[in-house]
């Protein structure tokens, strides 16, 4: 089954709901805004600028950049129109941001354009990268810079023990929610492909022992087994409670490595 990230839109409005709560609970996350505000840091925000995000989902990061942008423009673009809808609302009206639908491998900007551009957790839902990447390259100014943040979904992990129920639901989701769960290993390689230069590549632990981050897992993974005959609503409901559970006992322990990728076009 296709992963449902690549068509928001197709799972309905339950699940663009569902998709909304788990972008912004991510996003809250102290280790979550360090890894943002740390690559942000890196780029140049220069005079009336223009800084495009590909993929923004509910626009978290898309906030932090305009909070960043001073009387630059921030675009942020995203294919499905309700999380653009969820992203106006939560954006609290910056006016040097605006959010509108379009396709990362078919940006409206014209070629050297663009100062910054920054790609946060989309390259791993997309079936072929390369023509995000040289979409980047394309509409980026010489010397300007591209970010890359994304997830090494295949090293997920909730276990406590072997054959940890919880981290069954990590697997599945890497699985079944992640177009390419290898994706990190390859963004070096990629981006030199499309001719950008690689000035750092860094490895930050994402680790989860309180609040609903890794829930995301959990829960999507369960009810995809439930809307599958796989398993029973009741075992899902079972699999949430000792979720809770073990964050109460504190024994909750959810890791996931993010790779950071920034380049620069010659």
């Amino acid at each position: 089954m296709a992963d449902p990230f690549q068509n928001v839109e197709a799972g309905g409005a339950e699940f663009i709901e569902t998709v909304v709560g788990a972008l912004e609970t991510r996003a809250a996350e102290p280790i979550m805004i360090e890894i943002v505000e740390q690559y942000l840091e890196t780029l140049d925000f220069v005079d009336g600028g223009l800084h495009v995000e590909v993929g923004a989902g509910t626009g978290a990061i898309a906030r932090r950049i305009a909070a960043r942008a001073g009387n630059g423009q921030v675009i942020a673009s995203e294919p499905s129109a309700g999380l653009v809808e969820a992203a106006r609302k939560l954006a609290g009206g910056a006016s040097n941001l605006k959010f509108e639908t379009g396709d990362g491998a078919a940006l409206r900007f014209e070629d050297g354009s663009v100062d910054n551009v920054v790609m946060h957790t989309v390259l791993s839902h997309v079936v072929d990268p390369t023509v995000f990447l040289n979409e980047a390259a394309r509409i980026l100014k010489n010397g300007g810079r591209l970010v890359v943040c994304d997830a090494d979904f295949e090293k997920t992990s909730l276990a406590n023990a072997w054959a940890d129920p919880l981290d069954a639901c990590a697997k599945y989701f890497a699985e079944h929610f992640v177009t390419d769960k290898f994706l990190t290993g390859k963004l070096r390689g990629l981006a030199a492909a499309a001719g950008l230069t690689v000035e750092e590549f860094r490895i930050t632990s994402r680790t989860v022992t309180t609040g609903a981050g890794a829930m995301t897992w959990v829960g999507m993974a369960s009810m995809h087994m439930v809307n599958n005959g796989l398993i029973s609503q009741e075992l899902a409901d079972c699999l949430a409670a000792e979720y809770k559970r073990r964050e109460v006992a504190g024994s909750l322990y959810g890791h996931q490595p993010f790779v950071t990728l920034i380049a620069r076009k010659p």
